[in-house]
């Protein structure tokens, strides 16, 4: 027999009646499930009706856009936020654990005390005890300490404590620091323990690999599939999604959809699924048409036998206001001017926080077009890195040297350039009505139309912003400066997985240099072509290829990285025949990436030069050309002689790219 948290209408009745719960035939047993739930903030409808179930042992990936109502369909589906209609069940057997997106605020809590709080009750009184037993001195304290003990055997509270330090013993977690000395990534950690504690059998996670460095994802990764209940998830980190989930629900304008399937088929039903509701948007827009136009005809429509059209001349139109609010994504950078062939040269540097020496002896040349991706673990100095290289902190020792012409802009995770009282316009314009992208006026609230912000938004505060609607604004605003370098200090959180895609495209086709940090593994495989690891040693290594490339090559990370379980040595002694194969497959692949990439910038450049020597040859066609001196006449001959060799090796290397690619 299962819990109905809340409900409306006779189905709560029904369900009294029933031991299963009566919503879909399913080949396991439900654990969860809603039952024409709607939630609703303001005038916003985040869930409309929705009907969904999850079975014992599945590992659902809640997936959509940001701000779709993912968050919210987990905190009903938990039981922490309560619908405004419909009925939430559990099974009675459910012990439901939920992971937050946000962080542990820094406080004198131990980290012993902050994950026991994960069992209420209990918690408290081993945190009680622990603080009583190392001082004594106050007034009562030792009958207060006999009676702690006694209530902790009857509740059987020595069996939590064991179990208290077996998960913070998992997760390296210092038992007894003081969650205000800890880092970001270190406070997720301790999240993830409370999350744990209490051997729960549902354990619900909203974006857990937020703050956490790589080795900590690999970690968590291997927890979730081992994990031995019901698992549901929200993450921007398509590895996760492809490693993990086999059940995938996907939410957007007030409704959900349930693949039941593993990433790859899930992506192709769910295209084919949308492909279906284009066509059926297309009879909506010629509906909406016809309708329009007969309203247009005047008088007719306000006769009270009309008034019941009128009203669905309203629905459409509203819904078709609510596709224009899910449209796409679209991202333009403006590229700046071309800056030297040497971007940035470290030599013999090395720097110290305080006692710590975070970078020692490093050499590191950076080329004009290169994409760097750093990857360590929390605290090994992939920030100080990029501070030095930016000119922020001044090294121990050593030089940097920074090349010609280069026009720097970086994006920061701490969103500390953002100002809350500030409103969205301003943030990118200082005030302006227009902005200028690669030499093109854009009206300030269209450019910001492209990255998702109603009008309204555009007028409004920061503050009110989500923390993904902060990370666009960012790009938004990194976007609108002329640059020919990027440095991106994580600007995956909060993103959603089509605003990651666009972003890579946006990467793919941006000629300048990027320097990126980030614990995205797909996303670092998808935009960089070297990485820059950081081991904690102090050095720095770079690896041509992306990240699992150097995985396959035999790169790890050290041992004291990866919480819970050892890694192997980051250099292998020799190469297997084997070993060489896989190399030589990667090589193959990275130079099959590398080419088309090219191939898809190829047509543009042609139609660019195209343009240009139809130019000049109008230019050398027009009155008055021969009348100029011979000096200027030959500047145009050499641009068109130039242009049109150019032009000649471009099409002859489109052929050779084609035919490489296997293209017809």
């Amino acid at each position: 027999m299962g819990v109905i948290l809340q409900s409306t209408g006779n189905w709560a009745v029904r369900l009294r009646t029933h031991t299963t719960f009566p919503i879909f035939i399913m080949a396991v047993q439900p654990v969860l499930a809603a039952k024409d739930v709607t939630v609703q903030f303001g005038e916003d409808v985040v869930l409309d009706g929705i009907d969904l179930t999850i079975g014992t042992g599945e590992r659902v990936c809640v997936t959509g856009r940001n701000g779709a109502g993912k968050s919210t369909l987990l905190r009903v589906l938990a039981g922490r936020h309560t619908p405004d209609g419909g009925a939430i069940w559990h099974d009675d057997k459910a012990q439901i654990a939920i992971l937050d997106q946000s962080l542990l605020p820094g406080s004198d809590a131990t980290v012993y005390e902050a994950v026991a709080v994960g069992v209420a009750g209990r918690g408290a009184l081993l945190t009680e005890y622990r603080r009583l037993a190392e001082d004594l001195s106050a007034p009562g304290a030792a009958a207060r300490l006999e009676i702690l003990q006694q209530e902790i055997e009857r509740t059987d509270g020595w069996a939590l404590d064991h179990e208290i330090r077996s998960v913070v013993s998992r997760l390296s977690l210092p038992t007894d620091a003081r969650l205000a000395e800890l880092s970001g990534g270190w406070r997720k950690r301790i999240s993830i323990a409370r999350s744990l504690v209490g051997a729960p059998n549902v354990w619900i996670l909203d974006e857990p690999t937020n703050h956490l460095d790589i080795p900590t994802v690999h970690w968590l990764e291997r927890e979730m599939l081992e994990f031995q209940g019901t698992l549901m998830f929200i993450t921007h980190d398509r590895e996760l999604m492809r490693r993990v989930g086999n059940v995938f629900v996907d939410v957007g304008l007030g409704r959900v959809r349930r693949y039941a399937a593993d990433f790859r088929t899930f992506l192709a039903r769910r295209e084919h699924d949308d492909e279906s509701l284009a066509a059926d948007q297309k009879r909506f827009d010629k509906k909406l048409a016809e309708e329009e136009a007969w309203i247009r005809g005047g008088i007719k429509a306000r006769r009270a036998r009309n008034q019941g059209r009128v009203r669905m001349l309203e629905s459409l139109r509203t819904r078709r206001l609510e596709r224009r609010q899910a449209a796409k994504l679209h991202l333009e950078v403006d590229a700046g001017s071309r800056s030297g062939n040497y971007v940035k040269e470290l030599s013999g540097v090395s720097k110290a926080l305080g006692t710590t020496p975070v970078l020692r002896d490093v050499d590191l040349l950076i080329r004009r077009g290169e994409r760097l991706g750093v990857v360590g673990a929390n605290g090994v100095g992939k920030s100080t890195l990029i501070r030095v290289l930016l000119g922020d902190l001044e090294p121990d020792s050593g030089q940097v040297k920074t090349g010609t012409r280069l026009e720097t802009a970086y994006f920061d995770q701490q969103r500390s350039v953002l100002d809350p009282d500030r409103n969205v316009a301003d943030t990118i314009a200082d005030g302006r009505e227009y902005v200028t992208i690669n030499k093109r006026d854009i009206h300030t609230i269209s450019y910001l139309r492209s990255f998702m912000f109603s009008g309204d938004q555009a007028r409004g505060p920061v503050r009110v912003l989500s923390g993904g609607e902060q990370n666009r604004l960012l790009l938004a605003r990194l976007f609108s400066l002329p640059t020919n370098m990027l440095v991106l200090d994580e600007p995956t959180n909060d993103l959603d997985v089509d605003s990651l895609e666009l972003l890579e495209q946006l990467l793919a086709d941006y000629s300048g240099t990027v320097l990126l940090v980030t614990h995205d593994r797909a996303f670092l495989d998808n935009v960089v072509d070297s990485i820059l690891v950081l081991d904690g040693s102090g050095s720095v290594v770079q690896y041509h290829g992306g990240y699992t490339d150097w995985l396959e090559a035999g790169g790890r990370f050290p041992p004291e990285a990866m919480p819970g379980f050892s890694a192997a040595p980051l250099q292998t002694a020799g190469k297997s025949e084997r070993q060489q194969a896989r190399e030589t497959d990667r090589e193959s692949r990275r130079a099959e990436r590398a080419a088309a990439r090219e191939l898809e910038k190829v047509p543009g450049r042609i139609e660019a030069l195209e343009a240009r020597v139809a130019e000049l040859n109008e230019e050398m066609g027009a009155a008055g050309f021969y009348q100029r001196s011979q000096s200027e006449q030959q500047v145009v001959f050499d641009a068109t002689a130039e242009a049109e060799v150019a032009l000649e090796a471009l099409y002859v290397r489109w052929e050779e790219l084609e035919s490489a690619l296997g293209g017809d």
